[in-house]
């Protein structure tokens, strides 16, 4: 079975930083790409920022310039570093793993609860 749990999640006000983690653990032969997806009160979930494994990582256009993703391969886990947030960044952030759990298996996605972030005016 894989798990994926987040953290760094809180309040902050405008201007402040904040760095999501999350890491995946469990049964897992190999990771391609690991993400961070958000949802807002009301809105449909959207991508921020994707980093597959060895390719160039993806941002919204939203968030380009304040945040940035890393992964820490050898711990299975991705980060997402949060500056200059706005009260428009406040939504549950959601780690989003592509994975195969055996040689075998097929790639499969993986998402964690998610973590509350909450930006104040």
């Amino acid at each position: 079975q894989v798990q994926l749990v987040e953290s760094g999640g809180g309040s902050v006000q405008t201007g402040g930083s904040l760095r999501l983690s999350c890491t995946a653990s469990g049964s897992i032969f190999r990771i391609s790409s690991m993400g961070w997806y958000r949802q807002a009160p009301g809105k449909q979930r959207e991508l921020v920022a994707l980093a597959p494994n060895g390719g160039t990582t993806t941002y919204a256009d939203s968030v380009k310039g304040r945040f940035t993703i890393s992964r820490d391969n050898a711990r299975n886990t991705v980060y997402l570093q949060m500056n200059s947030l706005k009260p428009e960044d406040t939504a549950v952030y959601s780690c989003n793993a592509a994975l195969r759990t055996t040689t075998w298996s097929s790639w499969s996605n993986y998402w964690g609860r998610g973590t509350q972030v909450t930006v104040s005016s």
